[in-house]
């Protein structure tokens, strides 16, 4: 039963970033800047909790946790201690893109609000990077010249049309 079961997982897990258009060298782009983001978000984190300032501290403990929830996202075998971490990369794969950059980029400006310093800031941009390049997968693929030129040539012939018809109309 659990053999049946492990590959539905992965082919739905899947299915919306294929639909989306994402490439593969693209998708593990992404990955590799989750967990890159990861790992600079747990250094800076560690770097924020030493000091005496409890909003510093707030920041490094958010930090930390960032870490943990992108490692847990994107790289679920970083983590094998936890149970349900193929479950919550699998939930999360099953996001549109748009959602996970909602997500990302939410989670890095939290602790740059909470205290605005060097550490937090350069702590959260290659976790901010992750939910950025998610974001740009979210708008799809740039179109070619030629379409673009077809698609305006349909619109002005049928605005010519529409002109001549109420030109007509009118004599």
């Amino acid at each position: 039963m659990s053999g049946s079961g492990g590959p539905a997982v992965s082919v739905s897990s899947a299915l919306p970033a294929q639909e989306e258009g994402m490439t593969w060298w693209y998708r593990w782009l992404c990955r590799l800047s989750g967990v890159l983001g990861a790992v600079s978000c747990a250094i800076s984190g560690l770097f924020s909790c030493i000091t005496i300032h409890p909003l510093n501290i707030a920041a490094g403990v958010w930090m930390i946790t960032n870490a943990f929830v992108l490692l847990l996202c994107e790289a679920p075998f970083c983590c094998p201690f936890i149970e349900f971490a193929n479950t919550v990369a699998a939930t999360v794969d099953r996001l549109r893109s748009w959602q996970k950059a909602v997500f990302y980029c939410g989670m890095a400006v939290v602790p740059v609000v909470i205290s605005l310093t060097l550490t937090t800031l350069l702590g959260n941009a290659i976790a901010f990077a992750t939910g950025v390049l998610y974001g740009l997968s979210a708008l799809g693929k740039k179109g070619d010249a030629i379409s673009y030129a077809r698609i305006q040539q349909q619109k002005q012939q049928a605005d010519e049309e529409k002109l001549a018809g109420t030109l007509e109309g009118e004599l």
